[in-house]
């Protein structure tokens, strides 16, 4: 009798293990794919799909859209003109750190484009930037917000995946499909509204960079738990169909990383009158024709780290 009461508490003690080991795979291992928050948009769901699977064709080689598209630009290791598309990569050296501005011009709003890893929205679902962006035929990509570990909103190519918000004052980057920028507070508004005023994208990280061309950000500003100099990874507007991508390299002897004071301040010097900062650290990673063009650092070393989606060119 004696020898089954100690084994209640013995059990219990495994069953609570267990349980924990659960929760913990479930948050962040056990990957889950869900479908989009608006069943009357599921059309606009499936057309994103063809499209990716049209560009991975494209990709393989199965169909000759991609492969014309590209023979009909000029391209080279730092440039690519051609189909609407102008973009130039420039590395410059601020702060004692590496940092890679991409300079897009487009004849159309329809070339900025998101994309989830595999293909899939859902949790814990990842891959490497250079493989989204192969899968999705980008010619330009950078890491996005990894929003399946985050809470807030999410708007992909005009579908509307997730309308809630962990946090009211979480500052959010909405591109229209005119492909101008706002930042929104989620606590003003929710994602139907912006879809409904026809928002195109909807990534939520930041916080907010620049505004109306004056930083917006205070020098001792960071993102919960980061470090005061990581890798950065922004996109800004400077003008109509006008863009910038930048990425920073961090966290190593050769590249320091920045703030968020320094990459707002370093923004402004370019000239963008919006910028928004996104997952940065181990994910910041710029892609520029199939070649990953800075040094992300993952643990230590020279590496991509898996993301959840990104943002591109195509």
């Amino acid at each position: 009798m004696k020898q089954r009461k100690n084994l209640w508490p013995l059990l219990y003690g495994l069953v609570l293990t267990l349980f924990t080991a659960y929760v913990l795979l479930d948050a962040f291992v056990i990957p889950r794919s869900y479908a989009a928050q608006t069943d009357a948009l599921a059309g606009a769901q499936t057309s994103q799909t063809q499209t990716a699977a049209a560009a991975v064709s494209a990709v393989s080689g199965t169909s000759g859209t991609q492969t014309a598209q590209t023979s009909q630009a000029t391209v080279t290791d730092t440039s690519y003109s051609g189909s609407g598309v102008s973009i130039t990569i420039t590395q410059y050296r601020e702060y004692d750190t590496a940092i890679y501005v991409a300079d897009v011009t487009l004849a159309s709003a329809d070339s900025l484009k998101t994309a989830f890893a595999q293909g899939t929205y859902g949790k814990n679902i990842t891959a490497a930037t250079s493989a989204i962006a192969s899968e999705a035929g980008a010619i330009l990509a950078i890491n996005g917000d990894y929003y399946s570990g985050r809470s807030g909103c999410v708007i992909r190519n005009g579908v509307l995946y997730r309308d809630t918000s962990g946090d009211s004052s979480q500052q959010d980057l909405v591109i229209y499909a005119d492909g101008s920028f706002a930042i929104v507070n989620e606590g003003d508004t929710t994602g139907q509204a912006l879809l409904d005023a026809g928002a195109q994208q909807v990534l939520s990280f930041g916080p907010a960079l620049l505004e109306s061309g004056e930083i917006s950000v205070s020098e001792n500003e960071e993102v919960d738990r980061a470090k005061t100099s990581n890798p950065r990874t922004a996109i800004g507007v400077i003008d109509a169909l006008h863009y910038v991508f930048v990425v920073s390299d961090g966290r190593t002897d050769e590249s320091a990383g920045l703030s968020l004071y320094q990459l707002a301040e370093f923004m402004q010097t370019l000239g963008v009158r919006t910028a928004y900062n996104l997952d940065g650290g181990g994910s910041s990673t710029m892609v520029f024709n199939g070649t990953v063009v800075n040094q992300p650092t993952t643990n230590g070393r020279i590496g991509e780290r898996k993301v959840s989606d990104i943002v591109y060119i195509g």
